[in-house]
């Protein structure tokens, strides 16, 4: 395989990966602005999903890293239901690498 050749299958596998990330990230979304019932912004502050709720705490200001996420959406926490059984895993992985990546403290 040429240079030529491989600079193209590295490009394309690098878009790959990013419109993977993409629409992990959509789902994300989608899982904690529609999908979830009641949904996560009904509650939480995230100013990434639009979400201004204030029952939780502002996710903005947590910051959780996605094993928190993960625990808190797949077993409840507070006041806040657990979504194990509503929620796919694949959703709670996708609300949960959202919520973290959206929240990162740079």
């Amino acid at each position: 395989m040429g240079r030529s050749m491989r600079c193209r299958a590295i490009v394309v596998a690098l878009s790959l990966v990013v419109s993977g990330a993409a629409l992990a990230d959509d789902l994300g979304l989608e899982v904690f602005t529609k999908i979830a019932q009641p949904s996560c912004a009904l509650c939480h502050t995230l100013q990434a999903a639009g979400a201004t709720g204030a029952v939780g705490p502002s996710l903005d200001e947590l910051a959780p890293d996605r094993e928190r996420v993960v625990r808190a959406v797949r077993d409840g926490v507070g006041v806040m239901p657990s979504f194990d059984g509503q929620l796919t895993p694949q959703q709670i992985e996708a609300v949960a690498e959202f919520v973290a990546k959206v929240t990162a403290r740079h």
